[in-house]
């Protein structure tokens, strides 16, 4: 064999070898790749499961906000005149009540019907994003099983344990929207910084939970049965219907009678509690809910002082609970739509 037929071969061999080595390195390569992508998409998954609770409650908070800030402005104009008659010796009757709203429309202008709203937002945002969220985390605790729905009484206990841990933590929000609500523009409390730093220095941090006990001794019965109204009027829906879900006109309904039976349960704790947050800026000065209750009694007597305006809260209430829940329910159905929450 001669030199040149040598190296010829020699080459060959050389190229078989490179060849047989690159087909090695490619199918370690392939497998290196299909098991950087296996285990890719198992972190993504496993990330996406770990994320999704978080997601859940991020839902629930912005369909909450979303559902206090609009139930809460349609009906702030009735609000304010509700908490004037309540912080107040006036005898309430419609006729009166819309004589108050014409005269603060007169008398201070448009804007003045939602004085107070201001603080109300600053406060109901907040306490509707922790009311709706917590209310879904203690149906959760309450239903280990994972069962379709929750037994009639732990139905009331985590609608009253949400509107508790709701007011707990908002409670110096709703002191200062009531103070707001009383006053007018052109007093020494013209906005709610003003309020704030007036009620810390004048009257110490301890006055902004003034009013808190008979709050969540109130809130204990509204937010059971509102939730749990609400609640029992989807689950039989969905009973009678296939499993269906009710439409918005339905859930209206259904927050409508849950608001009603709510808040008549409630109400002369709430009058208690408003007589109690405005005490220093009206006429009035209490310390305790007895004291508070036996003043308004002796006032105006039991109907005509722990239920003043009763009827007023049967037109605002209703509309307030109904949009709220049906909102609630219609912004989480919008969320889930979106990209972002698709898989919460």
């Amino acid at each position: 064999m001669t030199t040149s037929e040598n190296n010829s071969h020699h080459e060959g061999a050389i190229h078989h070898e490179d060849h047989h080595h690159l087909l090695e390195v490619a199918t370690s390569a392939k497998h290196l790749v299909s098991t950087s992508v296996q285990s890719s998409s198992s972190h993504h998954k496993h990330f996406k499961a770990a994320e999704s609770p978080w997601r859940k409650i991020l839902m629930s908070l912005v369909a909450g906000a979303v559902a206090g800030a609009v139930a809460k402005t349609v009906i702030a104009p009735l609000d304010r005149t509700k908490i004037l008659f309540q912080t107040s010796d006036m005898q309430f009757s419609a006729r009166k009540a819309i004589e108050v709203l014409t005269n603060v429309y007169r008398k201070q202008g448009f804007f003045a019907l939602y004085r107070g709203n201001s603080a109300t937002m600053a406060r109901i945002i907040p306490y509707a994003a922790i009311q709706f969220t917590s209310h879904e985390q203690y149906k959760k605790l309450f239903n280990p099983n994972n069962a379709p729905s929750l037994q009639p009484f732990p139905r009331f206990v985590a609608g009253s344990l949400a509107g508790v841990t709701a007011s707990t933590i908002t409670y110096p929000l709703d002191f200062m929207r009531a103070r707001m609500a009383v006053t007018h523009r052109k007093s020494n409390y013209k906005g709610l910084t003003t309020i704030f730093m007036k009620t810390l220095t004048e009257e110490g941090p301890a006055t902004f939970y003034r009013g808190y006990l008979p709050t969540v001794l109130g809130v204990i019965p509204y937010g059971g049965i509102s939730f749990f109204t609400y609640e029992t009027f989807k689950k039989r829906h969905r009973e009678r219907n296939k499993g269906a879900h009710p439409t918005a006109f339905q859930r209206l309904a259904f927050g409508a009678i849950a608001g009603l039976l709510g808040q008549s349960a409630s109400y002369p704790l709430d009058v208690v509690r408003r007589r109690m947050q405005t005490a220093g800026i009206t006429k009035y000065s209490y310390d305790t809910i007895k004291n508070t209750a036996k003043d308004i009694v002796s006032e105006g007597g039991v109907v005509g002082g722990l239920y003043k305006g009763l009827s007023m809260n049967w037109i605002k209430g209703p509309i307030a609970v109904g949009i709220s829940f049906t909102m609630y329910d219609l912004t989480k159905k919008a969320l889930k739509s979106t990209d972002f929450f698709a898989d919460s």
